[in-house]
């Protein structure tokens, strides 16, 4: 492989990975989404905590029950090594939860849609891009006032199966 086409490749697998980011919180796959980080991952503006596993403990701890969808769009990926490299994501996020929220930007809402960027570290680890490091910031933050009522589901949830790739 040339070193254009491993530019490329690495690239693409930096999207994937963030792809299944998105699919993996909103889906509330929690094993699978602590997977994406390394170890030492380190967190700025969500969810400031001592470990990648606090991290994901807290997101477990306050979206057990909330409904979430989060889109990312516009990479600007910048590969800074030959395992590592930089991005920023536009995003967009639905957070709606069950309950009236108590503290916080959102206090006395049930959620909010938020639209931002995320910038990250990533690192290549035994062959597998990785987050290393994750900046949430946001520029806006629109409340949900009341809770949507929800459709009932007609369709199937996504499967893990659906693309026939074991390991991700």
């Amino acid at each position: 492989m040339t070193v254009v086409e491993q530019n490329f490749a690495d690239l693409e697998a930096i999207k994937q990975l963030k792809a299944r980011y998105f699919r993996y919180v909103d889906t509330k796959r929690w094993t699978q989404y602590r997977q994406l980080f390394t170890d030492d991952a380190r967190f700025e503006g969500t969810n400031v905590t001592s470990s990648v596993d606090d991290f994901v403990a807290s997101l477990v701890e306050r979206h057990a029950h909330s409904v979430t969808v989060h889109h990312g769009h516009m990479p600007e990926i910048v590969l800074t090594g030959a395992t590592s490299a930089r991005g920023i994501w536009a995003m967009q996020d639905w957070v709606e939860f069950p309950a009236l929220i108590r503290k916080g930007p959102a206090a006395g809402y049930f959620g909010f849609v938020g639209n931002g960027h995320y910038e990250e570290e990533y690192r290549k680890e035994g062959g597998e891009w990785r987050i290393a490091f994750m900046r949430l910031t946001r520029l806006k933050m629109t409340p949900i006032e009341q809770p949507t009522k929800q459709l009932e589901r007609v369709l199937p949830s996504s499967t893990m199966a659906w693309l026939a790739i074991a390991s991700h």
